[in-house]
């Protein structure tokens, strides 16, 4: 397999700093949680520089809607029961994100061979076939082992805009390295790559310029000003025969002008250190091109589908204005998470309204609500509001719906430092066990039932979350730090909600 030169440097978080309002009709900076075709039928028409969606879809098997490696799973049957039920779900949706595109805006749809062909037709009825500007092809594995039939290794990105006038910045691949070793075979007296252009004007169009040149008279391309100019700086390269031939040097190329494969942009995978463990997670490079192709400094750029965030996170990296919709409770707090830790975002009402943070709108912030979602997403709320990492395993997790690691097992406290895996063992046994229970109150039995758990895996400290607890339940939790000396750390809904957990999180 050949390799590549990366021609760009990455992308680093800019620095907490004021950004210009873009638009007086549309607040950005915002991850608004629900439904995206109700928030969308909110927004103005023609207000959105940039779309990008990702929106689930798989057939005939179980697909991680929401967050993955978690409880969050629901049947395919349950949320598109057939790729007709699929299109009829994404219609309306994709008229309203039509709607709020500006003229000089750009659409992409990103989607797998499950609907691709069907997500065309679609978009085609909606923006106009003239306006399907790129099919992009997403290499997305180096391999995929389909037994029955070849290997379905991509994506499918479709680009649509509104008019001619679209926002386009050119974007440039890495060479490939048997493309360099072909072309770039010399080296200067300081070991740089370099080929050669003839600067004669033989058999050119337009004419060129006769004169003698390093004691050869020919028809030469450049003025001899500009051969003087060139010879001066060390860019010719003189042959034998007495021609001159321009230099170019390998590191001063920006690279191939985009194209529409794209195999240079390896998927989020176990070991990558962006990974979140959201199943359809895309890479930042994929995310950062797609803005810096279509988009400028300031634009507002939506993702309806937002999931865990990426695009927001490459949007707030490039100076962007961003507008995010999920409707996973989880999901909206993984990305709100992400905009602190990552892009050093505030996540404060007082600084966004000044220009320098953001905001997470309708979140199920109320205990009605929090009773009523699903128990995956109740979970994961508990667990990610204590600054807990949600169990992974989806069956079998004997009890434990995540997992607190406390500040003196982070691996800069155990001399681990990145890449090695000395200590690894000591930094994951570090941990404190979180069941939660979305019930109004807890009785002996569950208390009981974590206690046994908490023995087997010898943790000297475990934490429960539900609404309330019964005096019976509170007793035994007293009774087993006088027995065990183990304590258990009885949260409820409401001391969550009121940032009350401080201290017994201490």
């Amino acid at each position: 397999m050949s390799t590549t030169v990366k021609m760009e440097p990455v992308v680093s978080a800019p620095p907490l700093r004021k950004s210009p309002r873009p638009s007086t009709l549309v607040d950005t900076r915002v991850i608004y949680c629900g439904d995206n075709l109700e928030q969308l039928r909110k927004l103005p028409d023609g207000c959105v520089d940039l779309i990008y969606i990702d929106p689930p879809f798989n057939s005939n098997r179980n697909y991680e809607v929401f967050w993955g490696e978690t409880k969050e799973k629901r049947a395919f049957e349950d949320r598109h029961e057939s790729t007709a039920a699929y299109i009829d779900f994404m219609r309306p949706r994709c008229v309203e994100l039509a709607r709020v595109l500006k003229k000089t805006g750009s659409f992409y749809y990103h989607c797998d061979w499950h609907a691709s062909h069907y997500v065309k037709v679609m978009l085609d009825q909606i923006l106009g076939e003239n306006f399907l500007e790129t099919e992009i092809i997403w290499k997305r594995t180096s391999a995929h082992s389909d037994s029955s039939t070849c290997g379905r290794a991509h994506d499918t990105i479709f680009l649509y805009t509104r008019s001619s006038q679209f926002t386009w910045n050119p974007q440039y691949q890495a060479y490939n390295q048997d493309y360099i070793e072909s072309h770039y075979r010399r080296k200067d007296a300081t070991g740089r790559l370099y080929r050669t252009d003839n600067l004669t004007a033989m058999g050119l169009s337009g004419g060129g310029y006769t004169y003698e040149w390093n004691g050869v008279t020919k028809l030469w391309r450049l003025p001899m000003e500009k051969m003087k100019e060139l010879h001066k700086q060390g860019r010719i390269h003189y042959t034998k025969t007495g021609g001159a031939e321009y230099i170019r040097y390998l590191d001063e190329m920006p690279g191939i002008p985009l194209q529409d494969v794209w195999d240079d942009i390896a998927p989020v995978n176990s070991q990558a250190d962006e990974r979140l463990g959201y199943p359809t997670q895309k890479p930042l490079a994929l995310l950062e091109r797609i803005i810096k192709s279509s988009s400028n400094k300031n634009d507002i750029i939506l993702d309806a589908f937002c999931g865990c965030g990426t695009a927001l996170v490459a949007a707030q990296n490039l100076d962007r204005q961003w507008i995010g919709i999920d409707i996973s409770p989880t999901a909206c707090r993984v990305m709100a998470k992400r905009m602190r830790d990552v892009c050093k975002l505030r996540e404060d009402e007082t600084l966004w309204r000044s220009g320098r943070g953001f905001v997470v709108r309708d979140l199920p912030w109320t205990e009605e609500k929090l009773r009523v979602i699903p128990p995956f997403e109740f979970e994961n709320w508990a667990v990610i509001a204590l600054g807990g990492i949600p169990n992974k395993a989806q069956v079998g997790d004997m009890g434990i719906d995540g997992r607190i690691f406390p500040v003196s097992a982070l691996p800069k406290k155990l001399g681990v430092k990145k890449g090695e895996t000395a200590h690894f063992d000591k930094f994951l046994d570090a941990w404190y066990p979180i069941q939660v229970k979305q019930k109004d109150k807890v009785g002996r039995p569950d208390i009981d039932a974590f206690e046994a758990m908490v023995i087997r895996e010898d943790r000297q400290k475990g934490f429960f979350v539900a609404f309330d607890y019964t005096h019976d339940a509170l007793h035994e939790i007293d009774a087993f730090f006088r027995k065990q000396k183990r304590v258990i750390v009885a949260l409820t809904v409401r001391e969550i909600l009121d940032e009350e957990i401080a201290k017994k999180l201490a």
